[in-house]
């Protein structure tokens, strides 16, 4: 039974491509993603032996489409093995850096699902900045805080975006938007204390008084 972050998560994988679980711990979204006939193959990868051992387990059952793999980010991968690409359960710093060090992403044919546990304003910057696209986001409640499950794939467009879409994404008006906005709004206020007057400072008032509108 997944979570309904993993669920959003498995909603964005492509039905019929390979799959490749990066971070994926116990293995619950890899075996869904192969005992649901999702995926004709799925690479459960973790750079932990015990929480990937404990998916080998998990996908017993499908140990014919279900390759366990041990090792860091996409290292464990060759380009073309999967078309979908799931991070999950890291900070935006750390799934930035995964991409990074495999630059073979930079192509549209790669599905990305992508899942920050932390830093969400800082994975839709660096993803804007190295051309990929968010084509959708949905907002999951999981253990007791909103995550932004996020689809990307690369198109070259390199840019900055504004910071209230950093901020927000394509979540505006989705169900839990006004919570997401309210879970936002402490780690802004606590960034702002940190500014001299001055431009920035007023550009961050103004992000918390349209957070703050949508509560």
């Amino acid at each position: 039974m997944l979570d309904a972050r993993l669920s959003a998560a498995a909603a964005y994988v492509r039905a019929g491509h390979p799959a490749a679980d990066i971070g994926c711990d116990h293995g619950k979204l890899s075996a869904w993603l192969a005992g649901s006939g999702r995926c004709p193959r799925v690479f459960a990868c973790d750079l932990r032996p015990d929480p990937l051992e404990k998916a080998r387990r998990r996908c017993v059952p499908w140990k014919d489409r279900v390759d366990c793999r041990l090792g860091s980010g996409l290292e464990v991968l060759q380009p073309e093995e999967a078309d979908d690409i799931i991070i999950a359960g890291m900070g935006a710093e750390t799934i930035l850096e995964i991409l990074d060090a495999a630059p073979w992403v930079s192509d549209e044919r790669y599905n990305l699902v992508l899942v920050p546990a932390t830093k969400h304003s800082l994975l839709r910057l660096g993803l804007a900045q190295r051309g990929f696209a968010l084509l959708d986001e949905t907002l999951a409640y999981a253990a007791g805080r909103w995550y932004a499950v996020m689809n990307a794939r690369f198109d070259g467009d390199r840019h900055t975006p504004d910071a209230w879409h950093c901020l927000t994404g394509k979540t505006p008006g989705q169900p839990g938007f006004a919570s997401y906005c309210a879970q936002q709004r402490p780690k802004l206020k606590k960034y702002r204390l940190g500014l001299a007057p001055g431009p920035e400072a007023q550009a961050v008032d103004a992000l918390i008084e349209r957070l703050e509108g949508n509560l």
